[in-house]
């Protein structure tokens, strides 16, 4: 990776992040938290690893992406938007009535939402069935899924790794959001998932462990998750929940939680500053 192919990638996430901060703040409801934490992987996936076509999003032989911790569709909507599926102004609208953009996403209304999500632990089980349709249909496409760590201890999970494994799914690659809180704490302290990644080996998955705000490591994680055949990767990223905005990071009060106009002032001045430090580079 280029030195301005980072800072390009830096700068996009220093401005999903403003979109999700935007979003919620407009709706006066949201998950920000855990959209935060995962922006670096939003960009890179939209900007970067994924095959898609923002002018055709119903494009037959685009790459999938299914959010299967649905409640950080914040995160989502502010990638789509900033590739063009969509003006960055209807963030703005997030959980308004008539709004496409809902505290969900909606795959019959939000252009580039690939699959409607929500109900925590099910997102996996339909990137398999794409996966495998894809399989069958010999379609050279890639399925990717986006899990929080806290949703890793739905038993359903687990069901769809093992019928990924069985099938050898190898172009589904499962990314688990490691941020260390859910809605009600530390996920240690509701029910620990850990070790995540000896608990995906053991399901048959090739595991690749990163720093989920390294876009190098990530290049590189994705590389390998191609290069692997006859099973499906799995990505654990390491992140900070509420990440670029102080009074958020780390503090579970903000996984479902909007900013006042007072926090929105502050977290859009702090991501503002990080945008400036990376146009500098």
């Amino acid at each position: 990776m280029t030195a301005n192919e980072k800072k390009e990638l830096g700068m996009l996430a220093c401005k999903v992040r403003m979109g999700v901060v935007t979003a919620t703040h407009a709706a006066k409801s949201g998950h920000p938290g855990g959209s935060l934490s995962a922006a670096e992987l939003f960009t890179y996936l939209y900007f970067k690893e994924m095959k898609v076509d923002p002018a055709n999003p119903a494009w037959a032989d685009r790459d999938r992406f299914v959010l299967s911790k649905g409640h950080t569709a914040p995160g989502l909507y502010a990638a789509l938007a900033l590739r063009g599926f969509f003006p960055v102004g209807e963030l703005e609208t997030l959980r308004h009535i008539g709004s496409r953009l809902q505290g969900h996403p909606n795959m019959n209304e939000t252009p580039g939402v690939d699959m409607s999500t929500g109900s925590l632990g099910q997102g996996v089980s339909c990137a398999a069935g794409m996966a495998l349709s894809a399989k069958y249909m010999k379609k050279d496409l890639r399925v990717y899924t986006l899990l929080g760590d806290g949703e890793i201890e739905e038993g359903q999970v687990w069901e769809a790794l093992m019928f990924a494994h069985h099938h050898k799914l190898d172009n589904l690659c499962v990314i688990v959001d490691n941020n260390g809180l859910q809605i009600d704490g530390r996920i240690e302290d509701v029910m620990s998932p850990y070790p995540i990644p000896d608990k995906l080996k053991a399901f048959g998955l090739h595991v690749v462990e990163i720093d989920g705000t390294d876009f190098e490591q990530m290049e590189a994680a994705f590389a390998e998750a191609k290069a692997t055949k006859g099973v499906p990767t799995a990505i654990v990223m390491k992140t900070t929940k509420g990440k670029g905005v102080s009074f958020m990071e780390d503090k579970a009060g903000w996984h479902g939680k909007a900013p006042n106009d007072e926090e929105y002032a502050q977290a859009m001045s702090e991501l503002n500053a990080a945008l400036a430090e990376w146009e500098a580079k």
